[in-house]
């Protein structure tokens, strides 16, 4: 009987071993994306990537590392599979185990970090003038004139899923369900024509300027300058009723999220502000910050009320005055503002512990998505160095209030961009001079 359980136990061992080898060779065959991650050590294993030769290493990197270009297996296939090169095998059909923020005490950065989508070149530009003709080296080489600017149905997959949510919101979906985000960003249509085009019977330039909010607009009689441009671009509170003669009253791009467009309503109403920018032909932007936004998101594109969440029987059709139009509505995409921040706005508050809540304004946003869209770009209500003597807003004319530096921007790497893109000639940023009193005799 021993001898018989002894046989018994070597057959049952001998067919382990098969199918375990059986296994091991089906993983070598195919191309498959099993994401892992662990926390708790300065070393992330970030993903296992298996080619259609041989399985490889899980890539192992520093998460506290500067974001560099790697030529790992990872960027390769990743490469490989936005060009939509045919691979054999089978790609993953599953979200990837959600990653939290909490699990990191810093901004983790992964060997993808700085690989971002592309769509197709656009055509050369005849404008003499443009930005993109800029002789300035480091701008250039950080610079990408084709970054995939926007967001919606045909360009995101399982596979874009997973990479995705490596980064926090709002550059990745980290920390979000896929099936809570998908139902939303599954209904967002593709572009059907550029943000903007060279106006009809120019000299092919586009000529932008963006307004913020800044009090050293506040007296500056800049509102012809401005609306004389052919677009111009606002985002947030942007209050115009009354305050022309400084900030102009055309609008051409509004860019927001759901918490500016309705919050703006009550913290500005008291400066006259009543509604969203409603020129007619107006395109909108929307920066999708977080969970809310894909629920606004959600009832806006199906033209319904929110479900759920913050915003929860809102009507967000109601909040763009009738000129909400799905061929006119543009949700930024993910690999754009990341990489606003990474090559430009990178900060080091992303070093300290609430680094899950850094992230550039949404004006700096604005500002860099007229860069890549427009051939000169004229800013204006940005801060200077010398903002101390002026308002928080504009629109404060009797009741001055000082700049409130919230945790979750780093103003002053703003403030010093925008003056090394205005002394590098990539942009011209409004600077108010004010004349000095003649020397006492």
């Amino acid at each position: 009987m021993a001898f018989h359980t002894s046989r018994i136990f070597t057959w049952l061992l001998v067919i382990s071993i098969g199918i375990v080898f059986f296994a091991l060779y089906q993983e070598n065959v195919t191309v498959n994306i099993n994401w892992t991650a662990f926390s708790g050590n300065s070393e992330t294993i970030v993903s296992k990537w298996d080619n259609e030769e041989k399985a490889t290493r899980p890539i192992v990197l520093n998460a506290t590392a500067p974001a560099k270009w790697v030529t790992s297996m990872a960027v390769t296939e990743f490469e490989r599979k936005r060009e939509n090169v045919s691979t054999r095998g089978v790609v993953s059909e599953t979200p990837m185990p959600i990653l939290l923020k909490t699990n990191f005490s810093k901004l983790p950065v992964w060997d993808f970090d700085d690989v971002y989508n592309q769509d197709a070149a656009p055509a050369n530009t005849s404008c003499q003038q443009s930005l993109r003709n800029s002789k300035d080296k480091s701008f250039m080489q950080a610079f990408l004139p084709n970054i995939r600017l926007f967001l919606h149905k045909d360009n995101i997959n399982m596979s874009e899923w997973n990479r995705l949510s490596h980064f926090n919101n709002p550059f990745g979906f980290m920390g979000f369900s896929y099936n809570d985000v998908m139902s939303s960003v599954k209904l967002i249509p593709e572009p059907k024509e550029p943000l903007l085009s060279p106006k009809p019977g120019g000299d092919g330039c586009i000529r932008c300027a963006v307004v913020g909010t800044a009090g050293i607009l506040n007296g500056s009689k800049m509102g012809k300058e401005i609306d004389a441009h052919d677009y111009v671009f606002r985002m947030n509170g942007a209050v115009t009723k009354g305050y022309e003669e400084d900030v102009g009253n055309k609008t051409s791009v509004y860019v927001h999220t759901a918490h500016s467009i309705t919050t703006s309503l009550y913290l500005f109403k008291k400066y006259g502000y009543k509604w969203a920018p409603h020129d007619e032909g107006i395109k909108y932007v929307m920066i999708p910050e977080g969970m809310r936004d894909f629920q606004w998101l959600g009832g806006l594109l199906r033209g319904e009320r929110v479900p759920l969440g913050q915003y929860q029987n809102k009507r967000p059709r109601t909040y763009y005055m009738g000129q909400y139009n799905e061929s006119r509505f543009y949700v930024l995409h993910q690999d754009f503002l990341r990489y606003v921040r990474n090559r430009f706005l990178k900060s080091p508050h992303l070093n300290a512990r609430y680094w899950a809540i850094v992230r550039p304004t949404n004006g700096a946003f604005t500002l860099f998505l007229a860069l890549h869209t427009c051939d000169t770009v004229d800013a204006y209500g940005f801060m200077t160095r010398d903002y101390a003597k002026y308002s928080n807003y504009y629109f404060q004319k009797h009741d001055k209030s000082h700049v409130v530096f919230y945790a979750n921007h780093d103003y002053t790497l703003e403030m010093k961009t925008w003056e090394k893109l205005h002394n590098d000639e990539i942009m011209r940023l409004y600077q108010r001079s004010e004349k000095k009193p003649p020397p006492k005799t």
